[in-house]
C-alpha cells in the first residue's frame, strides 16, 4: 500500500474541528458560570459534573426537571445575526414547565452543538443562558459545547436546556384541588415565545417574502427579526408570592399547542374551561401573521399562544385578590374564562 506523503496529513482543525478556538470558547464563558453561582454551587467550569447541594430549608423536597430547546427561533438568529436573546427564551422556557407544577428553579446546563459558526456566536449565546439563570435565581454549573461541522451546516447550531428545581411535597401545584366553577386568569405572552416558529416563517420569509431586516408589516417600527426574537418571558417573579400564599390551584404554560393544547394538561379528569375570546385583544403580530398566510382562527389558536403566555386556575374567592395583586405589581393579566364540567377547551 502507498503511503501519503508526509505534508498530506489530517488533524482535527483540517476537518472541520477547532480545539484551539474550542479551548478560547471556554475561557470566555468561565466567568458567565461564574456570575450565576450561588452558595449551594459545589462545582466550577471543566469539571466531568455539575455538582449542586439541595437546600436543606424545604420541608419534604421534591426535584421538578425538564429539558427542552428553542426550536427554529433558531432559524431567525441565524438570518439575524443576532445570537444573545435565544439563550434567554430557553432558560425562561424551562423556568415557566417546572414554575407550573409550583417549583422553583436551582440550576441549569444548557447543550450548544454548533456547525462553523462566527468567533463570539458560542460567547452571545451562553451569555444570554447566563443572565437568564441570574434574572431567575437559577445557576449555571455546566453544560457542553459540541463542533459537529459535518452534522450542521455553516453559521447554524442547535441549542438544548436542562433545569432541576425544587418544591415542597405539600406546595406541588397538579391541579388536584381545581374545581368547576374555579376563576381563571391570563398572564400576556411577550410574542411567540418559542412555538409556532416553522409556520410564522413560512408565512413571513416565504409566503410575503419578506427578509429578517425588513419592517414588520402592522408593527411598530420594529423589524421582522424584532418582532420574532421577543424574549419568551419568565412568569417566575409575578406568580412566586402567590404559590408561598397556596393561592394557585392549576396553573399552565402556554406553548406548542396554544390554549387549547394545554390548559387540558393542568386540569383533573371530567372537567375543562370555557375561554372568553373578547377577554383580551390579540397583539397585532398574530393578527399580521393570520392575515398573511390566511390562517383560520382555529388553526391559529392551535398553533400559537395568541398573547397568551401563562393561565392561572384559582378558586372563586381568591380570583379578585390574586388579579389585584398582579395589577398591581405592574402584571398586565386579566380573567379570561372559567372551569367547567365538560373536557376540553370551549372558546365562547
Amino acid at each position: 500500500m502507498t503511503r501519503p506523503p508526509p505534508d498530506s496529513g489530517l488533524d482535527y482543525r483540517a476537518s472541520g474541528v477547532d480545539l484551539d478556538r474550542a479551548e478560547r470558547d471556554k475561557e470566555g464563558l468561565r466567568e458567565l458560570l461564574a456570575s450565576t453561582r450561588d452558595a449551594r454551587t459545589l462545582s466550577a467550569l471543566g469539571q466531568f459534573g455539575g455538582m449542586y447541594a439541595v437546600p436543606d430549608d424545604v420541608p419534604d423536597p421534591v426535584l421538578v426537571s425538564s429539558a427542552d430547546g428553542v426550536g427554529t427561533k433558531l432559524m431567525v438568529a441565524f438570518q439575524s445575526g443576532i445570537h444573545d436573546t435565544v439563550g434567554q427564551c430557553l432558560v425562561n422556557h424551562c423556568v415557566n414547565d417546572i414554575l407550573v407544577q409550583g417549583a422553583t428553579p436551582l440550576f441549569f446546563l444548557d447543550y450548544l452543538a454548533t456547525g462553523v459558526v462566527a468567533e463570539g456566536v458560542v460567547n452571545d449565546v451562553v451569555r444570554g443562558v447566563a443572565l437568564a439563570c441570574r434574572e431567575n435565581g437559577c445557576a449555571l454549573v455546566g453544560g457542553e459545547t459540541a463542533q459537529m461541522p459535518d452534522f450542521y451546516a455553516e453559521g447554524e447550531y442547535d441549542l438544548a436546556g436542562f433545569i432541576v428545581g425544587i418544591v415542597s411535597r405539600g406546595g406541588i401545584v397538579d391541579g388536584s384541588r381545581v374545581q368547576a366553577g374555579d376563576r381563571i386568569l391570563a398572564l400576556p405572552s411577550s410574542g411567540l415565545h418559542t412555538n409556532g416558529y416553522t409556520l410564522a416563517r413560512k408565512i413571513l420569509f416565504e409566503r410575503a417574502g419578506l427578509g429578517a431586516g425588513d419592517p414588520m408589516p402592522g408593527g411598530q417600527g420594529e423589524t421582522v427579526a424584532d418582532a420574532l426574537l421577543r424574549i419568551h418571558r419568565s412568569y417566575l417573579p409575578q406568580l412566586r408570592p402567590h404559590l408561598a400564599a397556596g393561592s394557585i390551584r392549576a396553573m399552565a404554560h402556554v406553548t406548542g399547542g396554544g390554549i387549547p393544547g394545554n390548559l387540558p394538561r393542568s386540569l383533573p379528569e371530567g372537567l375543562g374551561a370555557e375561554i372568553r375570546s373578547g377577554s383580551w385583544t390579540v397583539p397585532p403580530l398574530f393578527r399580521t401573521l393570520a392575515d398573511l398566510g390566511g390562517v383560520d382562527e382555529d388553526e391559529m389558536f392551535r398553533v400559537f399562544n395568541m398573547g397568551v403566555g401563562m393561565l392561572v386556575v384559582v378558586a372563586p374567592d381568591e380570583a379578585d385578590h390574586v388579579l389585584e395583586d398582579l395589577r398591581n405589581g405592574g402584571e398586565a393579566a386579566w380573567e379570561i374564562g372559567n372551569v367547567v364540567p365538560d373536557e376540553g377547551v370551549r372558546r365562547v
